[in-house]
């Protein structure tokens, strides 16, 4: 069994599945957009200096950017 951990330290092509969210920390608009338990994901970018992080999710496909502070909320899975 594969360890969780935060999405933040994905790299840009690496896809994964997404475990669990830390509800008490996000807002209600990332379970809207998608971010959902068993979601797979892929990182499309990560700009410099601890910028968003561009997120593809696959279905239905839909590119999203994310703040690296949001994204430590939430526990992927390769």
């Amino acid at each position: 069994m594969q360890k969780s951990f935060s999405l933040d330290l994905l790299k840009v092509g690496e896809k994964a599945t997404i475990r669990q969210l830390d509800s008490s920390e996000l807002p209600s608009k990332f379970y809207e957009m998608g971010l959902l338990p068993g979601t797979v994901l892929e990182v499309k970018h990560k700009a410099p200096f601890h910028g968003p992080i561009g997120l593809q999710i696959s279905n239905p496909n839909i590119l999203i950017a994310i703040r690296k502070s949001e994204a430590i909320h939430i526990f992927v899975e390769k």
